[in-house]
């Protein structure tokens, strides 16, 4: 078999030489594949994006995976081998590493004599990898195979190894999978601290209540004034990170931004990742919502990342229509099934050099891509990571989807916009979030046992001295609007919140030194803030039996002019709240909402069950990912997710 294949090899290569490298349109249009009008309007995309012609016709369905690779292979003269090729050795599947063989697209299929014959789905790149694979190989010699099949067979000889990859790729003292280990310290700390609040609880109650309250009180001026810090910085240039024509100098009411226009010459692939586990119910509406993105289909690679066992969304997204560019990739089983496991499994998988997140019910701004890759273009290096605006397509649904809603404009367009202006630490997302691959490789990609990865992963770029911007592009999603899942959902988030501040604060000096004073603090008041205000809000609510005349436990204990300033404390920071949820709403396309942000200290309760249950799971099972279901609440309109300001 090894001396056939030589030869047929040895027959293709010098018929290639006698008539010249054929062009690989004109065969195309000889064989009928391809009209000449199609191929002519394919060429004219070709030179103005810099896009290789067989990802064109491919992504257009202009002509089959099989029919490109039998052009491909008159072109170079090369032989195909295919899934069932008998002569496919699997002695030499240890060869190269997984990994560079899914970054290359190519793979080790037989020996021919003294040398190695390499399938590549990319002919055009295997002159540049020749030294590489001479080194490692010895002589070799280029087959054409699909990608398709090649990654087929490196998922499964590799599968495993690389999921397993995927859920250690953080760095030991930067992951979270040890945060359930007691170790002999950890224990002793624990009992210590236990010893000392139980003992002051028996013997001095009063003092223990009032440093309760006196933590509230700190956490809540914290919290207020961060808001207060965010709002007025939203008013001030932006920061020197990038040139001036960057962000506007303060978020406008809504966003009505200029069109953009792809510049001629070579764009980049972006490939989108979209982790779906058990979103049967949307997967149409998925796809019908990338369909509208405008970049060049040639250049967008959508990955589907499905967990193997999820037979039902495999079987949803096999029923519907599926273009080229959306490709779907499995997630072996391992020890936890979690969206940033996924993701980084996926990631070997993917062509792009700037890698974007979205979730299954999202629904993104048309030209959100085009707008990605021109702010990647004129930003320097270290901007690593572009977060977009998340908002709803149902906030009218019911009155918590209206409160979500307000919560949501309050963060994204208040909040981390101010954070970013004032240099600080941005904690992810989620989605919408748009990395350079060089920086989410240099940092590890996510730490696979954080229920809140995208928190984490923005504290780690800060700390690899990357910056994050947020760019004036909006997603719109599904308002998780039923009560018990919206505490599910925010008990996961706020869970990965005390994961996350419990990793990086394992060394304090370490992250001091890695982030700066000033965002070192950012990252104290923002961490502390989001979980502790719900856990000592009920030391704050014990002040409303003053009101209605009841005896307080602090009333011997505080003057009447202290517990007034009390009660003006609080009635100051419900004002913040208002103030800047108001201005939130304001730039905001919800403005009928506006009526509705005096009802959000209604909303808070939810909060602090959220995080009572939050703290319990962080105790018996920190990893334990509490699944958002979507598909129950339809957008507003027909065109509400349609994500245009």
């Amino acid at each position: 078999m090894s001396e056939q294949r030589l030869n047929e090899v040895t027959e293709n290569l010098a018929r290639a030489g006698a008539a010249g490298l054929r062009p690989i349109g004109r065969t195309l249009i000889e064989t009928g594949v391809v009209s000449p009008a199609d191929m002519l309007d394919a060429l004219a995309q070709s030179a103005r994006h810099g896009t290789a012609l067989d990802r064109i016709l491919l992504s257009s369905a202009l002509a089959t995976p099989q029919q490109m690779l039998q052009a491909q292979a008159r072109h170079w003269g090369a032989t195909c081998v295919h899934l069932d090729d008998p002569a496919l050795d699997p002695a030499l599947a240890d060869l190269l590493d997984p990994v560079f063989c899914l970054r290359h697209g190519v793979l080790p299929w037989t020996r021919i004599g003294q040398k190695i014959l390499v399938a590549t789905a990319r002919p055009d790149a295997f002159p540049a990898l020749r030294a590489r694979l001479t080194a490692s190989l010895g002589p070799v010699v280029m087959a054409l195979a699909l990608e398709s099949d090649i990654q087929a067979l490196i998922t499964d000889r590799h599968g495993r190894t690389l999921a397993v990859a995927a859920e250690t790729w953080v760095k030991d003292d930067e992951s979270c999978r040890d945060i359930n280990r007691l170790s002999p310290r950890r224990a002793l700390a624990a009992a210590g601290v236990a010893a000392v609040c139980l003992s002051v609880l028996a013997f001095a109650p009063l003092l223990f209540f009032g440093a309760i309250v006196a933590v509230a009180v700190v956490t809540l001026f914290l919290a207020q004034g961060l808001k207060l810090a965010a709002l007025l910085a939203g008013r001030s240039p932006a920061p020197l990170t990038s040139p001036p024509d960057s962000l506007p100098p303060g978020p406008p009411s809504t966003l009505a931004l200029p069109p953009v226009s792809l510049p001629t010459g070579s764009l980049p692939t972006v490939s989108i990742l979209v982790p779906l586990f058990r979103e049967h119910d949307i997967a149409s509406s998925l796809v019908t919502r990338l369909n509208r993105l405008t970049y060049p289909k040639a250049l967008l690679d959508v990955v589907l990342v499905l967990e193997t066992e999820d037979a039902q969304t495999r079987e949803a997204l096999d029923l519907g229509a599926r273009p080229p560019w959306i490709r779907i990739i499995e997630v072996p089983k391992g020890r936890v099934t979690t969206k940033p496991r996924a993701l980084n499994y996926a990631l070997n998988f993917c062509r792009g050099e700037i890698i974007g997140i979205y979730d299954a019910e999202d629904a993104p701004s048309a030209d959100q891509i085009d707008r990605v890759v021109d702010r990647f273009a004129k930003a320097p290096e270290h901007v690593a990571c572009l977060q977009g605006i998340l908002d709803f397509y149902n906030p009218r649904a019911n009155w918590l989807s209206r409160c979500f809603a307000i919560e949501y404009a309050t963060w994204f367009r208040i909040l981390l916009p101010g954070l970013a202006r004032l240099g600080l630490a941005i904690p992810l997302g989620g989605t919408t979030v748009f990395l350079r691959r060089a920086a989410l490789e240099k940092v590890h990609g996510w730490d696979a046992h954080n229920v809140t990865e995208d928190a984490d992963l923005g504290i780690r770029l800060a700390r690899y001295g990357y910056i994050t911007e947020l760019l004036p592009t909006v997603t719109r999603e599904e308002a998780n609007n039923r009560a018990w899942p919206w505490v599910k959902q925010r008990s996961r988030w706020l869970k990965g919140y005390m994961i996350t501040y419990a990793v990086h604060m394992r060394r304090p000096r370490g992250l001091l030194r890695a982030l700066g004073l000033w965002k070192f603090l950012g990252f104290q008041m923002l961490f502390l803030t989001a979980f502790l205000q719900f856990l000592l809000a009920p030391a704050l609510w014990s002040f409303w039996l003053l009101l209605f005349g009841l005896p307080h436990p602090l009333s011997d204990v505080l003057s009447t002019a202290q517990i007034t300033g009390l009660v003006s404390v609080f009635l100051l920071s419900e004002a913040v709240s208002i103030l800047v949820s108001l201005a939130a709403v304001a730039r905001s396309p919800h403005d009928g909402l506006l009526l509705w942000v005096p009802t959000m200290w209604l909303y808070f309760p939810l909060g602090v069950i959220a995080a009572y249950k939050a703290l319990y799971e962080l105790v018996v099972k920190p990893f334990y990912w509490d699944k958002t279901a979507h598909g129950h609440s339809l957008p507003d309109h027909a065109r509400a997710d349609q994500a245009q300001e």
